[in-house]
């Protein structure tokens, strides 16, 4: 599941956010600084970042917008009319938005989900529902419980616990009316997530592997292979719409 890194000390929008994510299931990170932020980049599936605005934080903020651009940085503080020459250098080099200490503090975590990387993904998805011949209500919780759990190493066993049916009924009702079986689906979503992460360039394969709990490198290469039929430095350039579109044409069943 994905987590938000947070190197803010307002307190009220730090807590204010650790309660609007745990209501979604996300978990807030803190953190010191932009150079704490990347070493959880490395380690985290992260959805979005919150920065403390500072004139000596700049270079290490604009560094990290610079090699994680799918990963939004969003800058926070007390901000005041002169300080519109270090805010505009912030938003050229990359911060998505700004949020003002006393009047963003309790819509933070909203506005913050709202342009988060996964939203961002599912929103590309939208039809992909569709697209899979995935129409039965239970098949459209399970779609939704396995794109929440991205980032974990998931099985079919977790994905029936959560909606508290069998692990055979979801899985005989999942691939019914021509759909692909649900292992299958769940390991699409992560060669999704593996080609948009692996399109930011302080991101490596291994890393990658790391970040969606992959058992190794090479466990993600033999899983994009089988998927999509193409390696993981490949993955960027399909982007998340070429990874479906190579699913949808030939590999939605399982080859024997």
């Amino acid at each position: 599941m994905p987590v938000i890194g947070m190197a803010h000390h307002n307190p009220t929008m730090r807590a204010v956010m650790r309660r609007g994510f745990r209501a979604r299931g996300v978990r807030v990170v803190g953190c010191r600084g932009p150079e704490q932020l990347a070493r959880v980049l490395q380690a985290e599936l992260v959805d979005a970042v919150v920065v403390g605005a500072a004139p000596e934080r700049l270079e290490a903020t604009l560094s990290l917008a610079s090699r994680f651009p799918r990963v939004p940085v969003f800058l926070a503080g007390p901000f005041r009319p002169d300080d519109a020459p270090l805010l505009l250098a912030y938003r050229r080099g990359g911060v998505r938005a700004i949020l003002v200490d006393g009047v963003d503090d309790h819509a933070a975590a909203e506005l913050v989900a709202a342009r988060g990387a996964s939203r961002v993904r599912r929103h590309a998805l939208r039809d992909a529902p569709r697209l899979l011949r995935l129409t039965e209500p239970l098949q459209l919780r399970a779609w939704d419980e396995v794109l929440g759990r991205v980032g974990t190493a998931t099985t079919t066993a977790h994905i029936a616990k959560a909606l508290r049916v069998t692990r055979e009924h979801l899985s005989r009702e999942f691939a019914a009316g021509g759909a692909p079986n649900i292992k299958r689906v769940i390991d699409l979503t992560r060669v999704l997530w593996a080609a948009d992460l692996l399109a930011n360039p302080g991101y490596s394969v291994a890393t990658v592997a790391r970040v969606l709990r992959f058992s190794s490198p090479s466990h993600l290469a033999g899983c994009a292979q089988r998927i999509v039929g193409a390696s993981p430095k490949e993955l960027p350039r399909l982007g998340l719409r070429g990874v479906l579109g190579r699913f949808l044409k030939g590999r939605m069943r399982s080859r024997l």
